[in-house]
C-alpha cells in the first residue's frame, strides 16, 4: 500500500508539471526513478496484450502491463490535472512570474539528478547534449500557431503533446501552446469539472485519442533507445532539460496579440522577448527568488523520498 501511495504522489507531481508550459512530466518521472518502468509498462500494450484482453484473461493482462503501478500513477496524474488545472490557469494569469519561478527552481534542481544517470560523458554524449540544448532553446523563439478546433488537428495536438510530455525536458503544455491550442485544452478540462460535458468532450476525446496513439508508438521507440543507446539518450534529455530553462525563465516579457473569437476579444500569446534579471531593489524580486528556492526544495524532497523508497 505504501508503494502505491508513493506512485500516486509521483503521478500527482507529473500531472502538475504537465499543466504548466515549459515543464515536463517526464522529467519528474526520471528524477523519481520510475521513468524506465513507465516506458516498459506502456510498451507492454502490444498484440499479446490485446489477445489477453479479448480472451478475458484479465489477471494475466494486468500482470503483463504492470497494471497496479500504471493505475496508481495515472490516477495521480488525472487527479492532479483535474484539481490543479483551474488553479494554475488562474495563477498563470494573476501571478505568472511566481508560478514560473517555482517551476524554474524545479527544473534547475532536476538537472544534476538527470545528468548523473549518464554512466560516461564521452564526446558523442556531449555532442547530443549540446544538440538537445539547442533544440530546446530554439523552441522559446518559435511563434505559436492560431487556435484550431478541427478533429484531425486536435488529434495531432494529442500526439505531439504526449510525445513531448513523456520525453524529459520537453513540455507537452508548451507544445500545445506552440500549436495554438493550450488554452483550449486547459479550458476543456475546466469545462469537464464544471459539468459542460458536450463542449469539453468535443475537444478532450480527439486529443485523448491522439495522445494514446502517440504514447503507444513512442514508448516502444524510447524503450529501444534506452537499451541500445542509454548514455546518448540521457545526454540528449539532459540537454533538453537545460535548454528548457530558457523557455520557463520567469523574467521575460510575453508578447500577445488581440484576436476576435466568437465576437469576443481575446489575448493570444505569440512569443516572448526581453529576457532579463529580476529587479533586486524590489520586494517582489525577493518573493520570486524565494519561489525559485521553493521549487528547488520540492525537487530535493521528491528525490530524497524516492531514494529512500528504492532503498527500502
Amino acid at each position: 500500500m505504501k508503494e502505491h501511495i508513493g506512485t500516486f504522489l509521483k503521478g500527482f507531481a507529473m500531472g502538475a508539471a504537465n499543466v504548466v508550459p515549459g515543464v515536463s512530466g517526464g522529467t519528474i518521472a526520471l528524477i523519481t526513478g520510475i521513468y524506465e518502468r513507465l516506458i516498459d509498462a506502456l510498451k507492454a500494450f502490444d498484440v499479446e496484450a490485446v489477445k489477453l484482453g479479448l480472451s478475458f484473461k484479465i489477471g494475466a493482462l494486468w500482470k503483463k502491463v504492470d497494471g497496479t503501478f500504471l493505475a496508481a500513477l495515472m490516477l495521480g496524474v488525472a487527479f492532479s490535472i483535474v484539481s490543479l488545472a483551474k488553479i494554475l490557469e488562474k495563477q498563470l494569469e494573476q501571478n505568472p512570474v511566481i508560478v514560473m519561478s517555482i517551476f524554474f527552481g524545479l527544473i534547475a534542481a532536476s538537472i544534476p539528478s538527470v545528468g548523473k544517470t549518464v554512466k560516461k560523458w564521452s564526446p558523442d554524449v556531449i555532442v547530443v547534449f549540446l544538440i538537445g540544448v539547442v533544440i530546446a532553446v530554439s523552441m522559446a523563439f518559435l511563434t505559436p500557431a492560431s487556435e484550431r478546433t478541427d478533429m484531425f488537428y486536435l488529434g495531432l495536438c494529442g500526439v505531439a503533446a504526449m510525445c513531448s510530455m513523456i520525453i524529459p525536458g520537453l513540455s507537452g503544455s508548451f507544445v500545445l501552446l506552440l500549436m495554438g491550442n493550450y488554452r483550449l485544452v486547459l479550458a476543456s478540462v475546466n469545462d469537464l469539472t464544471s459539468g459542460e460535458l458536450g463542449r469539453a468532450l468535443s475537444v478532450i476525446i480527439p486529443v485523448g485519442i491522439g495522445a494514446v496513439m502517440g504514447l503507444l508508438v513512442l514508448s516502444r521507440f524510447l524503450s529501444w533507445l534506452f537499451k541500445a543507446h542509454h548514455d546518448r539518450a540521457i545526454g540528449s534529455i539532459t540537454g533538453f532539460v537545460v535548454g528548457s530553462l530558457v523557455i520557463i525563465w520567469p523574467w521575460k516579457d510575453t508578447v500577445t496579440q488581440t484576436i476576435m473569437k466568437k465576437g469576443v476579444e481575446e489575448e493570444k500569446i505569440i512569443g516572448y522577448e526581453n529576457w532579463g534579471l529580476p529587479n533586486f531593489g524590489s520586494s517582489e524580486a525577493w518573493v520570486q527568488l524565494g519561489a525559485v528556492v521553493v521549487g528547488v526544495v520540492l525537487i530535493l524532497a521528491i528525490e530524497f523520498f524516492a531514494n529512500r523508497n528504492q532503498k527500502a
